[in-house]
């Protein structure tokens, strides 16, 4: 026994969903991890608070607030009505929104990291070349940060790919809409379809250990071919 045709639609959905959620994660996230790398502001502490609150929150709290603030009372949720778009629960978009906020940590801290380990001579240099801010940071800055960069949009796709408690609690389980891999695989469960959630769950094992293996081979191969430093 394969997968059935409803857990490829859930694959299908989960692969669409963790796509768009990864590429609006590095536009939203790679401004605010440069300004974090280079802000002194006590702004910095509150913000990256706020940033990595999905690393020690339970995901039905975060669920929770954001079904409030996207409902038709909540602000969110007048928002989007006043502009026509309906409210954003149960819906596909509902889950890219809970999961941009879900997955933020794991694409901004790597972006940020890497930002910080450039320094500032590489930037000072810039500047004496009278090259401007982004001519800078599209020249110099993500080609050095670039590592980092690679290990966010890593993260930040299989992190999505696992959610469970976000997506539950924003999308529910409306096939094709917004019925992940996880939540059918809990569907497998309930229903006592032990087999079919084995199929999905090895499914699911078989990814992240590529996904941590390869992750962790590049970053060893980035550490193991760095060029040793010299005086220039």
């Amino acid at each position: 026994m394969g997968f059935s045709e409803a857990d490829i639609s859930a694959i299908v959905l989960t692969l669409k969903l963790a796509t768009t959620v990864t590429c609006l994660l590095l536009l939203i996230g790679t401004p605010i991890a440069w300004w974090l790398a280079r802000t002194r502001s006590w702004w910095k502490g509150p913000i990256s608070a706020i940033v990595a609150l999905p690393l020690v929150l339970p995901p039905t709290v975060l669920g929770f607030y954001l079904l409030i603030a996207m409902g038709p009372d909540g602000p969110v949720g007048e928002l989007t009505q006043a502009l026509g778009l309906g409210t954003l629960p149960f819906t596909f978009w509902g889950l890219v929104v809970a999961s941009v906020f879900y997955s933020m940590p794991f694409v901004v801290q790597p972006i940020q990291n890497a930002i910080e380990a450039i320094g500032e001579r590489p930037l000072e240099i810039a500047a004496t070349l009278r090259a401007g801010p982004l001519d800078t940071f599209f020249t110099v800055v993500i080609p050095l940060a670039k590592p980092g960069f690679a290990t966010a949009a890593i993260l930040g796709f299989a992190h999505t790919v696992g959610e469970f408690g976000v997506v539950l609690m924003i999308g529910g389980n409306i096939p094709d809409e917004t019925r992940v891999i996880s939540v059918q695989i809990y569907d497998h469960v309930e229903a006592l379809e032990y087999t079919q959630a084995h199929w999905l769950s090895g499914a699911m094992i078989i990814f992240s250990f590529l996904v941590l293996a390869g992750l962790y081979m590049f970053q060893h191969r980035k550490h193991s071919f760095r060029m040793p430093e010299g005086n220039l």
